[in-house]
């Protein structure tokens, strides 16, 4: 089963020159808004985005129809390659085959896989973080990448390694174990979950070969796009950008509503008359209206199609 756009992101993750920015995509409609926008490439979060749908929070309760179902609806709805968050397998290595293989089938282009335990599955910097064995973490991304290969050797399978602030573990274990998920285990991309400092950036890009990123941790501010090609690392995670810029703008137009009512909504159109902005509709290359009525003159009696006249 190939997916052109799997083919497309094992490109992007090793583009050199130019940084790859991944965001969240929070739902379908605003993908496509971001594809107008020029994104390259997104995440589906079990915490912003599939969060956003079930109102749970990110601590393993989100299951894996659902990841699937969410983000495959996104993936389905724009050109660029979508990643989905597949938390820790949601199970053993039979289960991390299933969720790799229903992510393939729905045409979602590549899986973050993390290195915690199922049982005590934390949202990413809280509290409590603890990962697998080794063994056990090297055994749950190869269970990944044999998938991958029997299926779509162009889907990308990332390691999200999480040791450096789990309990059980350290900054010296965690390069290792980024190391040995990418040269043991075979995945494609590793990801850093909580660097403290620049040099522990320098420190693991000089250990792991190939695409590699990191998130902000407890860095003290996030990096640029010039600072991350100064430091050889070529993709940026920015996924947190999107629902919050969403949160914030939702809720200064409530507290606007609550003041002034409807005023509220007309100066909103009145601030965009000079500034408009795409809608996400389906055009007619996709299954919308303009494509129901082109199948509706195939299909239907003149008698019928009176309507349109009217």
């Amino acid at each position: 089963m190939v997916n052109p756009k799997s083919a497309r992101l094992q490109e992007l993750i090793r583009r050199q020159g130019k940084v790859l920015t991944v965001f969240h995509s929070p739902t379908a409609a605003l993908a496509r808004i971001m594809e107008k926008g020029g994104c390259e490439a997104a995440f589906v979060g079990t915490s912003g985005v599939v969060g956003g749908y079930t109102g749970l929070m990110d601590v393993g309760t989100a299951t894996m129809t659902e990841c699937v179902q969410i983000a495959g609806w996104i993936a389905q709805s724009v050109n660029f390659p979508v990643i989905i968050d597949g938390d820790t397998g949601h199970g053993g290595i039979m289960a991390v085959r299933r969720l790799v293989r229903e992510s393939i089938h729905a045409g979602i282009s590549g899986i973050r896989i993390d290195d915690q335990p199922i049982e005590g599955k934390r949202k990413t910097q809280d509290a409590g973080l603890e990962v697998v064995s080794m063994e056990q973490a090297i055994a749950r991304y190869r269970a990944a990448v044999d998938m991958r290969n029997e299926l779509d050797p162009n889907f990308v399978i990332m390691a999200q390694c999480y040791a450096r602030d789990a309990a059980n573990s350290s900054l010296e274990d965690c390069v290792a174990r980024m190391k040995a998920y990418r040269e043991d285990a075979g995945v494609d991309w590793v990801q850093f979950e909580s660097p403290h400092a620049v040099d522990e950036i320098k420190m693991a890009r000089a250990a792991i070969k190939g695409p590699f990123s990191f998130m902000k941790g407890k860095l003290p501010k996030l990096l640029n796009l010039e600072e991350h090609l100064a430091l050889g690392v070529n993709i940026a995670w920015y996924s947190s950008f999107a629902q919050n810029i969403i949160w914030a703008a939702m809720w200064d137009f409530m507290q606007d509503f609550q003041a002034r009512g409807t005023a509220a909504w007309e100066d909103f159109v009145a601030s965009r008359k000079n500034r408009p902005y795409p809608t996400p509709y389906v055009g007619v290359e996709g299954e919308g209206s303009e494509k129901q009525r082109l199948l509706e003159e195939r299909y239907f009696s003149a008698e019928a199609l009176r309507k349109y006249k009217k």
